[in-house]
């Protein structure tokens, strides 16, 4: 599968070949979150050759990429590992485009659940999932942070 339809969003399949304008994307649109964590956000901590070895990215371009989607499948679910969209492109409907995405791609793939997390002092996103049908789950304790895990079951 090298596109993802969801509505009017065409996604390309990233390949390695991209991995510069995904990191410059992660670091632009992570950083207001930087800021709030008060550290860097877990994206931006990972080796992005593994991510573009062992998951899906997905691109969305228009003039210059706009948004990128890492997902996960597993086993029982569908994981969005990140999603993110160029700043400039805040409030677009990108961002909602981007998940119902990952809907289509769960769908394709015969789950029927979704998650995510993000951190728990980012309560501006998890009310934004929350109403694109995410629900959570639990927060988890790590070592320098808690983390919010969110599903949608489809």
């Amino acid at each position: 599968m090298t596109r993802l339809v969801a509505g009017e969003l065409s996604l390309r399949q990233g390949g390695i070949d991209d991995i510069d304008a995904v990191l410059a994307l992660q670091m632009a649109a992570y950083a207001r979150n930087r800021v709030l964590l008060g550290r860097e956000p877990l994206p931006l901590l990972a080796d992005y050759r593994q991510i573009f070895r062992d998951y899906e990215v997905w691109l969305a371009d228009a003039e210059g990429l706009a948004g990128v989607l890492i997902l996960e499948p597993r086993t029982e679910d569908l994981l969005i590992w990140s999603i993110a969209t160029d700043p400039t492109r805040r409030h677009s409907g990108l961002g909602k485009a981007l998940l119902a995405a990952a809907d289509v791609r769960a769908r394709d793939l015969k789950r029927d659940v979704i998650r995510l997390y993000t951190g728990t002092v980012l309560q501006h996103l998890i009310d934004w999932y929350g109403r694109h049908g995410y629900r959570v789950e639990r927060v988890e304790q790590l070592s320098d942070r808690d983390i919010t895990h969110m599903m949608k079951q489809l």
